[in-house]
């Protein structure tokens, strides 16, 4: 059995954990938003068409924010076609995934259904094939009281209070070729420079994201970002990333240490604000919005065989494996490592499209990303200790990479808590933590989620072939936390802290 020590010290705190780097993302894409959070015909819908089955899986996962309307879907989006009596709402081509929108659900049906999951929106505006006016006008909308066309325009459709939307998108991914109005650094840092501080002229209170790269492997990654801050840096607060993963070659223990790749991305992106900081002389902080990521592979063939110009088509609906939950894991403790700088993820996306909740007609259910997403969302809040881990690591096509991945997280209700990943196909791991600082500990929860099959599924048919079970391997003796960690899984361990003395 191979062994893994954590070291730390419950003086040296990390950061606070920012809740929103628990968001999570609605696109107008496939069975995302219809068939998926918005159903009026299902027997699960209420009154507002708002599946019930669906929202009591999204409250499980307590989701601080959801990103909205896209994604490649804001490039070409017009928000006036998503708002008003839905009789009078145009159907549109949708350029990003060449289907038929309909509009039916639009931005203030979003903003009602944000309410009913207990969740906050982070809007997108179109900085592809629209602009400052664009976006002036939207924000006049959802923001003001009263008193002005727009906001007169929301009252006249029935919403009398504002939205105050506080967090915007400054456009999506405008690295990309495949972008409608894909744009260079130059041309797009002038737009979201301008277009932040026409938003910022009508409400003072927002904060802002400017697009960042669209992956590590774009061809302008750093002097994309490095030339967008150096137009727009007083106009935003966060930068974005975006980075998706797949076992694309077959090799699961290579595919397990993607989050190296990704723990380098971050450190990276937080280097090149760091560097525009310093030319600027600036005393403010940009930091970062990873606000899609995900495990991305599965339907890529069964997507190109898709009729266009169809309304909402099954698109990008991966099937997950039990092995993209221990990566998914991974995922999120390498962005729990980067919290001083992270503050900010949405997983991409909620519902039907590359998500952790799948539907049909007939059911919804959670797919082996959810518990990963629930666990951690659920008690990875509070602050993060700084640690060391020492252990065994593997080569691996993105360096070198520990079998283990772990992080410790106080939380503000008493408790410790430490999620941890085997990535081992092979062996266990013992796992040992001295925590003889603290007065005393005592076990409360130990969670595994483990599999023999790697490639193991949920589906509506077998809702719970890959859940959660009890542990049975933990121990604290004399203050010294040990834990077998079985091969290929994860574990939440949450030890109470006892107060009284």
């Amino acid at each position: 059995m191979k062994k893994t020590t954590m070291y730390l010290d419950k003086h040296f705190i990390l950061a606070p954990v920012d809740e929103r780097i628990y968001g999570s993302f609605v696109e107008h894409l496939g069975r995302c938003v219809y068939e998926g959070i918005y159903q009026p015909e299902s027997p699960f819908a209420d009154e507002q068409g708002f599946r019930q089955d669906v929202a009591a899986l999204i409250k499980q996962l307590n989701v601080p924010i959801v990103r909205y309307p896209g994604g490649n879907f804001v490039s070409g989006y017009k928000w006036e076609d998503s708002v008003g009596p839905k009789e009078q709402r145009p159907a549109k081509i949708d350029l990003a995934w060449r289907v038929i929108e309909s509009n039916q659900f639009g931005l203030n049906e979003f903003m009602d259904w944000t309410k009913q999951v207990n969740t906050a929106p982070m809007m997108a505006i179109s900085l592809g094939t629209r602009g400052i006016e664009a976006a002036k006008n939207l924000i006049e909308y959802t923001n003001l009281k009263g008193g002005s066309y727009y906001s007169d325009l929301r009252r006249a459709h029935g919403v009398a209070d504002p939205h105050d939307i506080k967090l915007w998108c400054l456009g999506n991914e405008m690295d990309g070729p495949w972008q409608e109005g894909h744009k260079t650094a130059d041309e797009y840092g002038r737009l979201a420079e301008e277009a932040g501080k026409a938003m910022r002229l009508v409400d003072p209170t927002i904060e802002t994201v400017a697009c960042g790269s669209s992956s590590l492997t774009m061809p302008t990654f750093g002097m994309w970002e490095d030339t967008v801050l150096s137009h727009c840096y007083d106009q935003v607060d966060y930068i974005s990333m975006h980075q998706y993963y797949g076992n694309r070659n077959g090799d699961s223990q290579d595919y397990l240490a993607s989050n190296v790749a990704m723990d380098q991305f971050i450190s990276q992106v937080a280097a090149i604000c760091d560097a525009v900081k310093a030319k600027r002389r600036s005393k403010k902080t940009i930091n970062i919005s990873f606000d899609e990521w995900n495990v991305w592979y599965h339907s890529n063939e069964q997507d190109q065989k898709i009729e266009p110009w169809s309304q909402h088509p099954p698109q990008l609906e991966d099937v997950y494996h039990f092995e993209d939950a221990l990566l998914v894991a991974s995922m999120m403790i390498t962005m729990l490592h980067h919290a001083d700088r992270v503050k900010i993820a949405c997983m991409a996306q909620l519902v039907n499209v590359i998500a952790p909740i799948m539907t049909s007609d007939t059911a919804a259910w959670k797919q082996t990303i959810f518990y990963p997403y629930e666990m951690i969302s659920n008690y990875g809040r509070g602050h993060v200790l700084h640690s060391i881990l020492r252990g065994a690591d593997f080569d691996s096509s993105h360096g070198k990479a520990s079998y283990v991945d772990a992080i410790a997280i106080e939380n503000e209700d008493d408790y410790l808590t430490f999620f941890l990943v085997n990535k081992d196909l092979q062996d266990a791991n013992e796992f040992t933590c001295d925590l003889r600082q603290y007065d005393s500990l005592q076990i409360a929860t130990h969670q595994v989620l483990h599999h023999p099959d790697l490639h193991a599924v949920n589906t509506e048919a077998t809702p719970n072939n890959v859940v959660p079970v009890n542990g049975k391997t933990a121990e604290l003796n004399d203050g010294i936390l040990r834990v077998v960690l079985e091969k290929q899984s994860f574990q939440m361990l949450r030890l109470k802290k006892n107060v009284s003395k």
